[in-house]
């Protein structure tokens, strides 16, 4: 891992690449977690988390499902690539930070029995109208839901 001033400089300086983790419940509901930490602090946002240097997709993908889901694999499809812009970054208001984002779907099966608490402080399923309309779910997170937005947020 990066000591916080090498990780600040990385984050001024370049986007960050990312998975997110778009889990649904067999009745269409969608997991979102509360963030713990910047950015997107205070907001229902769907799990996921950094790719490292060095590390390929394959093996961020599992260890990303283990850390943020509890989980050692999933069914999953690829959404599409999203790009997030925040105004703030982990430590901070002083710059903004840029991820481009491997979006998964991913199916729930009830293997879901104890998520994780370092990123997310309270869990929660919604519905997919009520994820759209509640202020407090970020609007990167609702973008996975808006058909207009996979045009703008992709490369493909």
């Amino acid at each position: 891992m990066l000591e916080l001033e090498t990780f600040k400089t990385v984050i001024q300086s370049t986007p960050l690449v990312s998975i997110d983790f778009i889990v649904r419940n067999t009745s269409g509901q969608i997991l979102l977690g509360k963030r713990n930490n910047r950015p997107a602090k205070g907001y229902w946002f769907v799990p996921g988390g950094r790719v490292l240097k060095d590390e390929p997709l394959d093996l961020a993908f599992s260890r990303l499902l283990k850390q943020e889901l509890g989980i050692d694999n999933a069914s999953s499809s690829f959404k599409g690539v999203y790009q997030h812009f925040y105004e703030d970054n982990v430590s901070s208001n002083d710059f903004s930070t840029h991820y481009v984002v491997l979006a998964y779907d991913i199916v729930e099966d009830g293997g879901l029995t104890e998520l994780p608490d370092e990123q997310h402080c309270d869990y929660y399923w919604f519905d997919e109208a009520d994820l759209l309309r509640n202020k407090r779910v970020h609007r990167h997170t609702q973008w996975y839901f808006q058909a207009n937005k996979r045009a703008d947020n992709s490369f493909m």
